[in-house]
């Protein structure tokens, strides 16, 4: 559970956040977890689902608006993202 907390949210990369996403999973299914600490990863699961979601969306942005020139080559708009 080395990624499961301390670090917040909003500062982890996408493969950080995914990390932990799969050992709360894990650790949920194992059924060896109190109730209240369910609760508790049930809550920073879905907080890093959601960041995992936001960061996908992201990049697919940012992906989409690269463009063709029509000579072949290859050109990007640049996009800000909050």
């Amino acid at each position: 559970m080395a990624e499961q907390s301390g670090t917040p949210v909003a500062e982890m990369s996408f493969e950080q956040a995914m990390r932990a996403l799969e050992e709360i999973v894990d650790t949920l299914e194992s059924g060896r977890v109190e109730l209240e600490k369910s609760i508790t990863l049930y809550e920073r699961g879905r907080a890093l689902r959601e960041h995992c979601e936001k960061k996908l969306a992201d990049a697919e942005l940012r992906v989409s608006q690269i463009t063709g020139d029509g000579a072949g080559g290859v050109s990007a708009k640049p996009v800000e993202i909050d």
